[in-house]
């Protein structure tokens, strides 16, 4: 890729059209209907408006992970960077960067949920330390029938 400076900075709303258009683009993403649209993502960053960042090489977003908290536990959704740029380090400073934020709102444990069949994303998570918690179930329910 050669030299660049790259920057980690707060997403905001006027990174949403780039950002749909990465997380669509990646496999192992799981989208949903009104989660994910545009006043989906804003009324998540309304209420999370420290804690998700964009990772940017020559003003192009090339990574952005999605993250907040409840007051107890951090999650991560949406965590991707675009495949000419992986292996370099861009990941891992998005995740450094949500671990940051979150500490400073005084939140000491942090989850996520990665699909099965993520041939990307689990091995990746795995590097960075995480661990597959294998004695709970994960459940899941859609309250508005519209949210596909």
């Amino acid at each position: 890729m050669g030299e660049y400076t790259l920057e980690i900075r707060n997403m905001t709303m006027e990174d949403y059209e780039t950002v749909y258009k990465l997380w669509s683009n990646t496999s192992g993403i799981g989208m949903r209907s009104l989660d994910d649209s545009n006043e989906g993502i804003s009324k998540f960053l309304k209420r999370n408006p420290t804690t998700s960042f964009v990772a940017v090489i020559n003003n192009e977003i090339v990574g952005v992970i999605l993250s907040g908290h409840d007051g107890r536990r951090g999650y991560i959704y949406h965590a991707v960077v675009k495949v000419e740029y992986r292996g370099q380090g861009i990941g891992k400073a998005l995740i450094e960067a949500v671990y940051m934020a979150l500490e400073k709102e005084g939140i000491t444990k942090v989850a996520l949920v990665a699909f099965k069949t993520n041939e990307i994303g689990n091995p990746f998570w795995q590097s960075q330390g995480w661990e597959e918690r294998t004695d709970l179930n994960y459940y899941n329910k859609s309250i508005n029938i519209d949210n596909i």
